[in-house]
């Protein structure tokens, strides 16, 4: 038996290849030079195997929408909320795809090691979906493990299991929800903002991200607290006690009045009262702990990173992840802050005992026996982070985020710290005050915890009943300070309670809006909102949006673990939620000019005048270039047929979204002057086939319509008022009533003569005859002007040229598709005469016709 296993990073397949075989795999290449392979053999549950472990980098699929919808000037963002999307590897993981491939030929079973998480499932099923396009049968397995070690990468083997599909499923929605609303978002304000302000926003991207905005939310939020706060001074009573060079202050139990003369009344009380003025009323002493940490999860490692070590979250999770794979510590992904009662903690602590720092402190632990003091929450997949070898060699950031682990797990398992506090109660004139002191007794944790502080604090000794005289009582003043700026991990504290992201994804989120500028670290990592940032967060909360608030997102959280737990179908949950961002997206078209001024007042760029339009891709008004879908495509059936603008903008053609993939189009002629989707569908094909609206010009309307006077006007679109049976049916009739009879009814069809003969590209046809000696010699025919790049289509001029609307053919595989003709007139010897496409009249084409210049071209 052979297996295929695939780690999901270089490091962990040469580390878990290296643990099975005993250091024996046997290194080669594969199509990736950052991918190796490994051969080696071990026992798969209980029996002899051989072994082939490679890996992957990563995602190596991504999810994309097709080519037709990449062009940000002609796609309507509205679109991609349905438009098709495509999972596929990416060109750069191309090779990496290859050497699976490869392998997998030889191999009877597939085993998957990517780390245990919803990302790592669905990197899993990356690998089997390439792996069984070549094997199909072939069976999977899923090995599970939280540590990088022999004992855990032994046993994972031994216990193989099966993916969880579920997991997987809860990435993809995220993904596909993400990928729609972030581009549909960012497109729309980034090209509205761009051109609204280019000096200031010409280049930049003004990305939207369900994670990234309430994000910046948090920090803005508090940044307009700061700006809008006003100090308020404050007095207070203040006594002190000294004897030799111990002052003991006591605190007034009316801790502050904002009422200054109020304040000086009971001072004076306080300093009417006969000496010695302080009587002591209490005196307490009782038991004091400071408690030990819980065990560490990845949002307490993110939060102690930044304000221990100065790191940000994204620094701290990839040095925590480097030392995963290299066998150091636990799986750093985990939400879980307490160790089970089977799990064994005292061989990772005696594994500790030689270091030369904490050596000495965990052999305390041993000979207390490890208790951890555990917290609350557990993911049910990984334990708390803890260290699982012993590193004395590590350097720089990699060396302090490992003692971090290290301390804080020793620190978890120890002891707390013990100490007594005396409490001293005491009355002048009524007034009350407190002093405490501090006596610690018993260190424990804090010997190993360096980033704990506990000071004793001195204080004189009293007793119940005595009577003493301070040595000062005195008016203190004070003002209110505003709150202060967030930290980073002030913020992991935030997303976390408002359910923002994952424990996996704070990081990430937060080094986003970092690098698009939204927000900025000052010194001691205090965070604050940028210009562009700060204008945003106000122009959401200007046009009320939901999409800018935590709850939204959360409840998509909440939704994610509910897939991952079996209680919601994949399918649902992503409709229900692409329906609330186009609710939300409505929202923004709609009350796009409130964004406009918040970002115009913050970046102090005024709008052009005549720019506040809406309507168009990015509000500004009708585009001339957007792509709007009507229906599904027939031919294809996997990407709606959209009205779209030829590429010289003059004039439009009805194309396939699935191009190049699928090449159905019908080009519509050149007197279609404009042309747009309705909201309204067909009443007769019914739901799903949204109608055209077009503006014709003015041969083609008398074409079409054949008004008996030929006055010349286009005819206008009426609906019918009169009661009667005709009630609410629409017609066409001149606007020149007095003068022109022409009437039609808009659902009857007509019956024009026609005009030019049009090839597919959209192009009047040449009219040709053929030369060439043979049956049809001297018979004419029309073809594609264009030499170089010709469509391809042919018609004889001879044929019956009786072409209706109706004949348009929705397939564009067809080499001679019917196209719009004008008939020939009959001259006495049979032969045929063309008529100016203009005015009608024979003996002249329209390009030569006398009356040219009335007609609108």
């Amino acid at each position: 038996m052979k297996y295929l296993n695939v780690a999901e990073k270089n490091d962990a397949a040469k580390t878990i290849a290296g643990l099975l075989s005993n250091g024996a795999a046997h290194r080669r290449e594969g199509y990736s030079v950052y991918n190796k392979v490994f051969d080696f053999e071990a026992l798969v549950r209980g029996k002899n195997a051989k072994m082939v472990m490679t890996s992957v980098s990563g995602h190596m699929m991504q999810l994309a929408f097709q080519v037709s919808y990449k062009n940000w000037r002609t796609v309507d963002p509205r679109s991609l909320f349905d438009a098709p999307v495509k999972k596929g590897v990416g060109a750069d993981y191309e090779p990496i795809k290859r050497t699976l491939e490869r392998e997998v030929r030889g191999c009877q079973g597939l085993i998957i090691w990517t780390d245990c998480d919803r990302e790592g499932e669905n990197i899993g099923y990356e690998i089997i979906d390439v792996c069984r396009a070549i094997k199909p049968n072939i069976p999977v397995y899923r090995a599970t493990f939280s540590e990088i070690t022999t004992v855990a990468v032994r046993r994972a083997l031994q216990q193989l299991g099966q993916p969880d599909k579920r997991q997987s499923d809860a990435v993809d929605v995220r993904t596909e929800l993400d990928l729609r609303t972030g581009a549909a978002i960012t497109r729309f304000q980034t090209m509205r903002l761009q051109r609204l302000f280019p000096e200031k926003i010409a280049d930049k991207l003004i990305s939207y991200g369900s994670c990234q905005i309430p994000t910046l939310g948090f920090v803005a939020e508090r940044y307009k607290e700061i700006e809008a706060f006003v100090s308020e001074p404050f007095w207070k009573i203040k006594v002190l006690h000294t004897i030799d060079d111990l002052t003991v202050e006591f605190n007034w139990a009316r801790n502050r009045l904002f009422d200054k003369e109020a304040c000086e009344n009971y001072l004076l009380l306080c300093l009417a009262e006969p000496d010695p003025r302080a009587l002591v009323e209490s005196v307490t002493v009782k038991p004091k702990h400071k408690w030990r940490p819980t065990p560490l999860d990845t949002v307490e490692m993110e939060k102690l990173g930044s304000r221990k070590l100065k790191l940000s979250a994204k620094e701290t999770m990839t040095i925590a992840e480097k030392l995963y794979t290299k066998g150091f510590i636990s799986y750093p992904r985990t939400e879980t802050n307490q160790f089970s009662k089977e799990f064994a903690l005292a061989p990772l602590v005696e594994m500790q005992t030689g270091h030369r720092d904490w050596g000495a402190f965990a052999q305390r632990v041993i000979e207390w026996g490890p208790n951890p003091r555990n917290g609350n929450k557990s993911d049910q997949a990984h334990p708390p982070i803890h260290p699982t070898k012993l590193a004395e060699n590590l350097q720089g950031n990699e060396a302090r985020v490992y003692e971090l682990v290290v301390r804080h797990f020793l620190a978890c398992v120890s002891k707390d710290a013990v100490g007594s506090e005396t409490l001293v109660h005491i009355d002048i004139a009524g007034e009350k005050f407190t002093a405490n002191g501090l006596v610690i007794h018993e260190r424990n944790y804090l010997d190993v915890y360096v980033y704990d502080k506990w000071s004793a604090k001195q204080i004189h000794h009293y007793e119940n009943g005595q009577r003493f005289e301070p040595t000062e009582v005195s008016l203190h003043e004070g003002a209110t300070t505003a709150p202060p700026l967030l930290t980073e991990a002030d913020l992991i504290a935030l997303m976390e309670k408002h359910g923002i992201g994952t424990d996996a994804t704070h990081a990430e989120h937060i080094n986003t809006i970092k690098e698009r500028g939204y927000i900025g670290v000052l010194d001691k990592g205090f965070l604050v909102p940028g210009v562009i940032g700060m204008g945003l967060y106000e122009g959401y909360d200007a046009m009320e949006l939901a999409l800018a608030k935590p709850q939204l997102r959360a409840e998509f959280e909440l939704d994610l673990k509910l897939i991952c737990q079996g209680q919601k179908d994949p399918k649902v949950v992503l409709t229900e939620q692409i329906a609330k961002y186009k609710q939300s997206y409505q929202q923004i078209t709609d009350k796009i000019t409130a964004m406009d001024a918040k970002i115009s007042a913050r970046i102090n760029e005024t709008p052009p005048a005549n720019s506040a339009g809406q309507g168009g891709a990015d509000g500004s008004g009708p585009s001339q270039g957007i792509i709007q879908s009507i229906f599904q495509c027939p031919k294809c059936n996997e990407a709606p047929l959209a009205l779209k603008p030829k590429k010289n903008q003059q004039g439009w053609y009805i194309g396939c979204n699935n191009f190049p993939d699928c090449k159905n189009a019908v080009w519509l002629p050149t007197e279609c002057k404009d042309a747009s989707v309705l909201d309204e569908c067909c009443p007769t094909c019914g739901d799903g086939y949204r109608m055209l609206k077009f503006r014709l010009s003015t041969p083609y309307y008398r074409g079409v319509f054949s008004t008996p006077s030929g006055c010349q006007q286009p005819a206008r679109q009426n609906t019918v008022r009169r009661n009667g049976p005709n009630l609410g049916r629409q017609f066409y009739n001149c606007p020149k009533p007095d003068e022109c009879t022409f009437f039609q009814w808009a659902d009857k069809p007509t019956s024009g003569d026609g005009e030019e003969v049009m090839c597919n590209c959209g192009q009047v046809a040449s009219q040709l005859t053929v030369r060439k000696d043979g049956p049809n010699q001297g018979r004419p025919f029309y073809a594609c002007p264009t030499r170089e790049k010709s469509c391809g289509f042919f018609k004889w001029g001879d044929e019956d040229q009786n072409q209706g609307a109706s004949s348009t053919s929705w397939g564009s595989a067809n080499r001679n598709p019917p196209g719009r003709s004008q008939p020939a007139a009959s001259t006495s010897d049979g032969s045929k005469t063309r008529r100016c496409g203009l005015c009608r009249k024979e003996g002249h084409t329209r390009n030569k016709c006398p009356r040219k210049d009335e007609f609108d071209m």
